[in-house]
């Protein structure tokens, strides 16, 4: 689940909660209960806001040349039923067309124990 910063204003305090992307919290009581703290002197019913961050570092789109290197392979639609696979190793296919099995990548070759 994604990581959120909610702000009270009433407090100064801002705090990281983990909780669905369709939840929307509001108020400070519901911020303390999803995080699990305790509400201290602040009124429970206090405004919060969300706090907009920067993904982290490990969040950075990567590269095709990245995912190569990592074992990962990347298949980008072309046409219908058509795939390229832009992470192909000597050997695979460049192009995946559906129902022709001797086009798919070589997972075996990359997943190992």
């Amino acid at each position: 689940m994604p990581l959120y910063e909610y702000h009270c204003d009433a407090n100064g305090q801002t705090v990281e909660v983990v909780h669905p992307m369709n939840a929307v919290l509001s108020i400070w009581g519901e911020v303390c209960y999803v995080a699990q703290i305790p509400l201290g002197d602040t009124d429970p019913s206090a405004p919060v806001r969300r706090v907009m961050t920067a993904p982290p570092a490990g969040h950075v789109p990567t590269g095709n040349s990245t995912l190569k290197e990592k074992g990962f392979t990347k298949l980008v639609k072309r046409d219908e039923g058509v795939y390229e696979n832009v992470t192909a190793n000597d050997g695979e296919a460049r192009y995946m067309k559906a129902g022709d099995a001797e086009t798919l990548p070589h997972l075996h070759k990359k997943i190992g124990d």
